[in-house]
């Protein structure tokens, strides 16, 4: 029996960790001698208050989507993949090779290419945490955490290597080439007496992104696979005796949930950067962890907490710009919110379960019957 409704557990925790979470940040920013209320009405107008600000919320939300519906996909089947940073590392590293030295007539097939190279290079980077986790028991946030350093490292060395281009001293990879730059929406939506998201880099990829949480909602609810993994989620024991392959459903989970983070890199590489840089993940691999906790490991609420978190991103950096408030305070209350949406869950999820208790009627007594004569 569920101890409170399902629209308070999917709604009202959320949001009554996200007022909490507000309210800390609005004491800390008055401890400073900031006005709270002016810097809130500032992250507003930063990050909505133009199609330039929007074209920043939504570029960031979309890293996010894709790392916050790799750790969602993950949870579902019990397992806790905080390699995402990683995954997404190599997943830049499969968009570049993919566009510097495979020749594409047009940005539509670049981006198909691009978006098959990004997931496999990430899938391949969770494939042995996965295999040691499966086969050898070795626990899997522990391997995921340790292939980030791994991803770094291998980056870093193929990009002062290999991949940097003669007579270039930055860690970085060669442009890549124009039939492979996908169109912003400044391309999309902008019209000759009117320029809309001028210099913003949110760009198709965004579209990409909201396709990826229609596709994982339809696997984890609308077929048999997504029933297995959610089975082996609930109980392993019982999955077993109905004849789920524990090692089968491990293996699938994480090579599906590596490929999506790694499709973060159609974004940040392909759309934004253009070429391969170092840092280019610049910690969305991590954030996806709190994205996927705040929306329940649902693919719209995944969305929903992925465009707070964008929200989040760009307000604090116009507020860091606009302001005295440091842009160290900015992550403080970035870590709030992950905090009380996160590690805090039960602070908040306690008291209103034992309220929607003694709020629920009291059952009613069982009729007796009357022997019959």
């Amino acid at each position: 029996m569920q101890k409170m409704p399902q629209w308070a557990d999917v709604v009202l925790i959320p949001l009554i960790s996200l007022l909490l979470a507000a309210l800390l940040s609005a004491l800390v920013i008055l401890a400073i001698g900031e006005n709270p209320w002016a810097a809130l009405k500032l992250m507003v107008d930063g990050s909505m208050g133009s199609t330039y600000a929007w074209g920043y919320t939504l570029y960031y939300a979309t890293n996010f989507i894709f790392t916050g519906l790799a750790v969602a996909i993950a949870i579902h089947a019990r397992l806790f993949n905080i390699g995402g940073e990683g995954q997404a590392m190599l997943g830049g590293l499969g968009v570049a090779l993919i566009a510097l030295y495979i020749p594409w007539p047009h940005w539509t097939l670049a981006l198909l290419g691009g978006a098959v190279g990004a997931a496999l290079f990430g899938a391949a980077w969770a494939l042995i945490p996965a295999w040691l986790q499966a086969k050898r028991g070795s626990h899997i946030v522990i391997t995921t955490i340790m292939f980030n350093f791994i991803a770094a490292a291998l980056l870093n060395y193929l990009l002062i290597g290999a991949l940097k281009p003669s007579g270039s001293m930055e860690p970085a990879t060669g442009r890549f080439p124009e039939a492979t730059h996908l169109p912003t929406f400044q391309d999309m939506f902008s019209t000759a007496e009117t320029a809309l998201f001028r210099g913003a880099p949110v760009n198709v990829s965004f579209f990409v992104a909201l396709i990826a949480c229609v596709a994982v909602w339809a696997l984890i609810w609308r077929t048999r696979l997504g029933y297995e993994i959610r089975a082996f989620g609930q109980s392993e024991s019982a999955a077993k005796y109905a004849g789920i392959s524990p090692t089968r459903i491990i293996v699938v989970t994480m090579l599906i949930s590596g490929g999506l983070a790694g499709m973060m890199a159609i974004n940040n590489v392909m759309g934004e950067a253009e070429r391969l840089v170092l840092n280019a993940v610049e910690g969305a691999g991590f954030i996806g962890i709190a994205v996927a906790l705040m929306g329940r490991s649902h693919p719209f609420g995944v969305l929903l907490a992925a465009l707070l978190f964008g929200f989040l991103y760009q307000g604090g950096a116009e507020l860091a710009l606009w302001t005295s408030i440091p842009r160290e305070l900015i992550v403080v209350i970035q870590a709030l919110v992950i905090l009380f949406t996160g590690a805090l869950d039960n602070m908040v999820r306690m008291p209103l379960e034992a309220m929607f208790l003694r709020l629920r009627p009291a059952p009613k007594p069982a009729r007796k019957t009357e022997p019959a004569e």
